[in-house]
């Protein structure tokens, strides 16, 4: 077992994990991530970060993950490639077992994002980035004047029909039910965008393509039609999944796994944060989550002067 016991560790290197890092590492903290994989999560597979300021011109997301890195590494946070295993969080010195040995902190920081939920397609994880998008905000530029189909029927649905609506030539919205799931907020807004097309009691089948997207197969599960859309991009807005599993058995998460965390990030376990996609949250950005990592570093701060 590692014998020194860090301020702080992170588990979790994307945009959250790593701001997390940088304040806490130039507050004087010995600072430790925890990644799996590569930096930047979800952000790391973008292609073009639009809406992150500072880069007027878009970054791509992985490069920026390995800025956000080196940036943290400067002031002295080590990062380790390697996959939590558990976790014991209810302790005052926190254990973190990994495939490479067991850390100890005095803080904790949850940062290992979420996931989108997929719909099962041939072809859809090869044309992520290609065609097939989870987030209406960060894609949808790309495909102004263009063709899209939405698939989904909650808020998450609605507000990104509404949003590609601005943009795009045309939106079809494909639900398996025959009315929207979302809130009535956005009920009327959406009848009354003239390009918006209602696609009912339906589900996509299967993805058209020679490369890039050429449109989906829709089966209407009533009747059993099928039908072809010609599109250029394919939204899908069926949920995220947290990647909370190492953490529901000690609390502080609400029925879908979502790490429980108000403006201090601070959870209900003494001297552990959440910060990022984990985080039952309205929205799920970069910038979202690199502004809750530095509120993080921040309550640490005052948490570690004081226990």
């Amino acid at each position: 077992m590692e014998q020194n016991i860090y301020d702080v560790v992170i588990i979790g290197g994307g945009p959250g994990g790593y701001t997390a890092a940088l304040y806490a590492a130039r507050a004087n903290l010995t600072v430790l991530l925890l990644e799996k994989l590569t930096p930047g999560g979800q952000m790391g597979t973008t292609d073009v970060i639009d809406n992150y300021p500072g880069f007027p011109e878009g970054i791509n997301g992985f490069e920026l993950a390995m800025q956000m890195k080196q940036g943290a590494e400067r002031f002295g946070v080590e990062t380790k490639l390697s996959e939590v295993l558990s976790v014991d969080l209810k302790g005052a010195v926190k254990q973190i077992r990994t495939a490479d040995g067991t850390y100890q902190a005095k803080t904790v920081v949850l940062a290992s994002g979420a996931h989108p939920r997929e719909l099962g397609l041939a072809g859809e994880r090869e044309l992520r980035g290609r065609g097939v998008s989870y987030c209406a905000t960060c894609d949808g530029m790309f495909y102004r004047g263009k063709t899209v189909v939405v698939v989904g029927g909650g808020n998450t649905a609605a507000a990104d029909v509404l949003y590609l609506s601005k943009l795009c030539k045309k939106v079809y919205l494909v639900h398996r039910r025959d009315t929207l799931r979302a809130s009535k907020v956005y009920l009327d807004p959406l009848q009354k965008a003239e390009n918006v097309e209602f696609v009912w009691d339906s589900e996509v089948q299967e993805i058209l393509q020679d490369g890039k997207i050429q449109g989906v197969l829709v089966r209407n599960k009533k009747s059993g039609e099928k039908t072809e859309f010609s599109c250029d991009g394919l939204f899908v807005a069926v949920g995220d999944l947290p990647n909370t599993g190492l953490f529901r058995s000690q609390g502080g998460t609400d029925e879908a796994g979502y790490v429980l965390a108000g403006e201090t990030t601070r959870n209900s376990l003494p001297g552990v944060y959440a910060v990022g996609d984990l985080r039952r949250k309205p929205l799920r950005q970069v910038v979202t989550a690199a502004a809750e990592g530095a509120v993080a570093a921040h309550f640490i701060e005052e948490y570690l002067s004081i226990s």
